[in-house]
């Protein structure tokens, strides 16, 4: 039986559950991409219509990759800097910490309370090295906990969350954790203007409330927002020969949808 009926969540909360579904969706497949037992468990407990969740075949596949290509990025980080520091911003509901905890990471998960509070109905404790930021990103509040960590080295993942704010408020945070913490790395996935028009569309038949604004034509742009900002390296959709993708693959040749949506690794100042 459900045990937990979902409150009404607003904006950018609301788009928690399709990443979850999907998680849920591809864990029960034979030839899965990524395993969430966890996941699954997680959707029997929701009293949801996840039927009301819309997205094409090639969209699930795609947030497949996309947290795939994000759990790399954390594990190399982590590869490099074995004491680091990872905040995931814009958390969710995901599992990203048992999936690429090295034993050592000092790991915080960021999100609102409304989420950060059905988080905790679903998911047990984490143990002393997991903390939890009960907070907007946008807000100044959580800087000194993480600050605290200082002089390990700072890596912040943002999957899927940059996209549904103002270019102004991305561009802020940027330049605010390249002055607080510098040297550090940021991950996060962007969309050309192209794209955050269909997926406006998309997200309106999924009678989700959110819309995207920031749209990124080329991940080099942000270098442009300030001093110290450096693209490391770039990864689009087509890059990899994912075999449920092959039907798909010839948009590499058009970079107009080839290179709409990327994942970005920026290194911010010295």
């Amino acid at each position: 039986m459900p045990e937990i009926i979902l409150e009404p969540l607003e904006g950018v909360s609301e788009t928690l559950l399709i990443p979850l579904w999907v998680r849920a969706c591809e864990s029960q497949r034979p030839d899965a991409m990524l395993k969430d037992d966890l996941a699954v468990a997680m959707i029997d407990k929701f009293d949801y219509d996840f039927s009301q969740i819309r997205l094409q075949q090639h969209d699930k596949v795609g947030v497949i990759m996309r947290m795939n290509k994000f759990d790399s990025h954390g594990r190399d980080f982590l590869s490099r800097n074995l004491d680091g520091v990872v905040v995931h911003i814009g958390c969710g509901l995901d599992t990203r910490f048992e999936r690429v905890d090295n034993g050592r990471v000092e790991w915080f998960d960021l999100d609102l309370p409304a989420v950060m509070a059905l988080r905790q109905q679903l998911i047990p404790s984490q143990g002393s090295r997991y903390h939890t930021l009960v907070t907007s990103v946008f807000n100044d509040d959580w800087l000194e906990e993480v600050n605290q960590f200082k002089p390990r080295r700072f890596m912040f993942l943002a999957e899927g969350v940059f996209p549904y704010f103002e270019e102004a408020q991305v561009k802020s945070l940027f330049l605010k954790l390249r002055d607080r913490f510098p040297g550090a790395e940021l991950v996060c996935d962007a969309h050309t203007p192209f794209v955050i028009r269909t997926d406006n569309l998309q997200l309106a038949l999924s009678k989700v409330s959110a819309r995207l604004r920031w749209g990124l034509k080329q991940g080099k742009d942000v270098e442009r927002w300030g001093e110290g900002l450096v693209l490391l390296d770039e990864w689009f959709y087509f890059d990899d020969p994912e075999p449920r993708m092959r039907s798909y693959r010839w948009m590499r040749y058009f970079p107009i949808l080839g290179k709409s949506t990327g994942i970005f690794h920026y290194r911010l100042g010295m």
